[in-house]
């Protein structure tokens, strides 16, 4: 059976959930049919013709982008608009388009639009520059059920994929309450004394995780093995508690001079258009990192106490003000600081697909992007 565009979403947000994107961004599927074949997945960071080009080279191509092509929201899909005319382009030739962008910044798995520049400076104690709690990947079910049922449910749900935490499948949480009831007409309570008569139940609450992905099957179990014809039931977003948020901080191996990590990055990233501004002998030490533009982060690197700033795209007055308070900058421009990832996102993707079965090549596009000469 062939790979589908489906199959390879489901890899990609498990790999980088959409709910840990910004409440912004616009992540996942953006052009094509979920169940399109898919024989190669075209790893980019942008979306333009000349990438669509690339993707036609191979009927059946999947590309997957750090920007993504639909950003904000069209009033028409017509040539008029830049994403309008690539959004036609892919449909045109069934490329499938998806994004991965907040989603990829975030990541903690060394793929991250960050990861490149701490790697090149060998920053040590790294810690996200901005945290915050994330909705993930799983839920709680709670429901409500008579103590001789919960055997019988609990088995229904597990089946069905709830209750598997880690290495531990079955995995429940009970504590006993009293339920009451008044049956109305055309009911068929389990238990009481009949219709219009206040009642009570011994219940167990029974709370199980699970995957976001299995709460159609999940709750199907529950409702064809619970005993009553009413069933009460919660389902609950947990929190993520990992440590994750938008860019890094940490410190290098030495202080250092401002002009000589600024010669590293251009070398090693490789960031051909660097600039920075502070004064070039000053020794440098604490370093905060955003991939990208980051110039609506400049107050969180200020806060963290760095000495000086990496990241792309910062405006002139923005930089005239940092300086004055104390911070140096580095832009090694926007283009640069993200492209840098792609080979690392590229392997994790495929490393990914390959664990659940997917045997579609996953190569990195060689059509360049960088608008600026």
């Amino acid at each position: 059976m062939p790979d589908t565009v489906a199959a390879w979403l489901e890899v990609l947000h498990d790999r980088y959930p959409p709910s840990h994107a910004a409440s912004w961004d616009n992540v996942g599927l953006q052009v094509g049919d979920p169940g399109w074949p898919v024989a190669r997945l075209l790893v980019t960071l942008d979306v333009t013709a000349a990438v669509l080009d690339e993707a036609a080279e191979v009927p059946d191509t999947m590309v997957v982008a750090h920007h993504p092509l639909l950003f904000r929201p069209l009033a028409r899909l017509t040539p008029d608009s830049a994403s309008g005319r690539l959004a036609l382009q892919a449909a045109t030739h069934r490329i499938a388009v998806a994004a991965a962008h907040t989603n990829l910044d975030v990541t903690a798995d060394g793929a991250g639009t960050n990861d490149p520049v701490v790697a090149v400076l060998g920053l040590s104690e790294v810690r996200p520059l901005t945290t915050e709690l994330t909705e993930g990947r799983r839920l709680k079910l709670v429901t409500f059920v008579p103590s001789e049922a919960v055997g019988p449910v609990l088995d229904a749900v597990s089946a069905a994929g709830a209750g598997r935490i880690g290495d531990y499948e079955r995995c429940s949480f009970r504590v006993e309450g009293t339920g009451t009831f008044r049956p109305l007409p055309g009911t068929d309570p389990y238990s009481g004394s009949g219709i219009g008569q206040d009642a009570e139940e011994r219940e167990l609450r029974l709370e199980v995780e699970l995957p976001r992905g299995r709460v159609g099957a999940v709750t199907a179990a529950l409702l064809a093995a619970h005993p009553y014809d009413e069933v009460a039931y919660d389902l609950m977003p947990l929190v993520d508690g990992a440590e994750r948020g938008f860019g890094r901080v940490g410190r290098l191996p030495a202080p250092t001079p401002l002009a000589t990590v600024a010669e590293r990055l251009r070398e090693g990233l490789p960031a051909p258009h660097l600039r920075f501004a502070g004064d070039p002998d000053r020794e440098v030490d604490r370093v905060a990192v955003v991939g990208g533009a980051g110039d609506s982060l400049i107050d969180a690197a200020q806060a963290s106490g760095a000495d000086v700033y990496v990241t792309g795209d910062l405006r002139h007055h923005v930089t005239l003000d940092a300086v004055a308070l104390g911070l140096a900058l580095i832009d090694a421009g926007h283009h640069a600081t993200e492209v840098a990832a792609m080979p690392a996102f590229r392997e994790r993707l495929e490393a990914a697909g390959r664990a659940v079965g997917l045997d579609s090549p996953v190569v990195a596009s060689t059509t360049p992007t960088v608008p600026w000469r």
